[in-house]
């Protein structure tokens, strides 16, 4: 197994950064995010190497698992590894054993765990086993199985047969539980055995799924299968045709990028008001959201979250920032101030919701909502306008990274010349002055924020000096006004 040298043309390159990219950037960065998994598989195998002891077996036999499987069906173990739980997995276990922690406690099962979805898609015979804690055993990307009262200190056990069939055990502190079968057939759940929900289908034939992501997971996630009955779902299902119908008939661009691949939604609990959602550079293929209650609200919120996918990929192969000082910025969608890289990726994302927007109050049917729509777009372009400003005068970007943003600027000022009713350039204006005071009020004292003049604007940008260095979060949350139905202020 060799990951492959990846080349994005220079066109591609530019299309991506100006928002857009297509059905074929999207597959250009999921082959790409494949070859960075299958390259930390072979890290996470030869840290557990120099660490030694049962650490080094376990992994040993996870990567000559997951070997065969690919020379068995080489497609099963890239479904595995471009299943959006194989990132935090893969990256975590590779933190963790090159921190030198302490060995025997490494996640290592999460390893084996993969290796052994790999198998059973594969159908490949033999049997293979892992340790486990709880009543859920998880084989990614294709589901898990429960054994009710399990506690901690259990193994797992798979086991395929010459036939390709697969059933689950688990030894140890567990009930005697009968062994749960693999159905043959995805996204199918009998018994106890819970696979993902499919939402609906794409053109292309692609899923759009909903599931809970193996561990780790994301903060306010659904934890457990069984925390979405039916009734959620068929809500879920419903939402979810009709957004693709809506982006499928006024966004072809977005539709085909979101049908370029798979797609996994996780769904978030306890969002409060609106649309929350969120996205992690290690779950590529991936959005976390609560369930819009519109088919609008659905729609820009995956087109906003897809856009931090596309942006964490292109990240992955390109440095676009120089290693810097710790300042914090202003960002027009957060409520704290954030590092040049999280204000760079919010940017982008707004972007593609000014796009969304710019779009929608074309298409919108209704007098009221197409109203909302022309309020949404000069709110979102002068905030995405307004970070790409900052983030090119940094003196922190990369040739590539300035001209990244630069054709991102270059959009963003081809938006900002179409015309926009004058309520609706109030109403934005308006909210975007509510924020920043707010922001002031929260942020800022005279001693610790700096105003600093952004070029070729009026106004100012607040940059918060000094404070502990950290990455950008694993979960961004937006809050769609939309789908919640506020207004900003008149």
């Amino acid at each position: 197994m060799t990951p492959s040298p990846h080349r994005m043309p220079g066109a591609l390159f530019d299309a991506v950064a100006a928002g857009g990219g297509g059905a074929g950037a999207l597959r250009l960065l999921a082959r790409a995010e494949h070859s960075r998994r299958l390259a930390c598989a072979y890290a996470v195998t030869a840290a557990a190497r120099e660490a030694g002891g049962s650490v080094a077996e376990e992994a040993g036999r996870a990567w000559e698992l997951f070997t065969a499987a690919t020379r068995a069906a080489p497609g099963a173990t890239a479904a595995v590894l471009t299943h959006p739980a194989a990132g935090p997995a893969l990256f975590g276990l590779l933190a963790h054993l090159t921190r030198r922690e302490d060995p025997e406690r490494s996640p290592v099962g999460w390893y084996t765990a993969l290796a052994a979805a790999a198998a059973v898609r594969a159908g490949l015979p033999g049997r293979v086993e892992w340790p486990v804690d709880g009543p859920w055993v998880a084989l990614p990307s294709l589901g898990r199985a429960r054994f009710p009262g399990a506690g901690s200190g259990g193994r797992a056990e798979v086991r395929v047969d010459a036939a390709g069939r697969a059933r689950i055990t688990l030894h140890g502190q567990s009930p005697a539980d009968a062994p749960v079968p693999v159905p043959a057939s995805p996204y199918r759940s009998e018994g106890r055995w819970h696979g993902s929900h499919l939402l609906t289908t794409l053109d292309s034939g692609v899923p759009l799924l909903l599931d809970v992501l193996d561990q780790p997971g994301f903060p306010n996630a659904v934890r457990c299968p069984d925390d979405l009955g039916a009734d959620e779902v068929r809500r879920w299902s419903a939402v979810a045709r009709e957004a693709c119908g809506l982006l499928r008939a006024d966004h072809p661009e977005l539709y085909a990028e979101l049908a370029a691949g798979g797609r996994l939604l996780v769904p978030l609990t306890n969002p409060g008001h609106g649309t929350v959602s969120g996205s992690s550079a290690e779950t590529f293929g991936c959005v976390a959201m609560s369930r819009p209650t519109t088919a609008t609200g659905f729609a820009v919120t995956v087109t906003h979250e897809m856009q931090h996918n596309k942006f964490a990929a292109v990240l992955h192969l390109f440095d676009l920032l120089e290693p810097g000082s710790p300042e914090r910025f202003y960002a027009p969608w957060r409520p704290d101030p954030r590092p040049l890289l999280g204000l760079f990726h919010g940017a982008y994302a707004h972007l593609g919701v000014a796009r969304f927007w710019a779009r929608r109050r074309e298409t919108e049917p209704d007098p009221g909502l197409r109203a909302e729509a022309h309020v949404q777009f000069a709110r979102w372009r002068l905030a995405a306008r307004e970070a790409t400003l900052v983030t090119l005068a940094s003196g922190r970007l990369t040739p590539l990274g300035h001209r990244f943003a630069d054709r991102m600027l270059h959009t963003l000022d081809a938006l900002c010349r179409l015309p926009v009713p004058t309520s609706a350039r109030h109403r934005a204006e308006s909210a975007a002055r509510a924020h920043r005071a707010a922001w002031q009020e929260r942020n800022g004292s005279a001693e610790r924020v700096e105003m600093q003049k952004t070029p070729g604007e009026q106004g100012s940008q607040l940059c918060v000096r000094g404070g502990s260095r950290t990455g950008s979060p694993r979960i961004t949350p937006l809050t769609t006004e939309w789908d919640r139905g506020a207004r900003p202020p008149p």
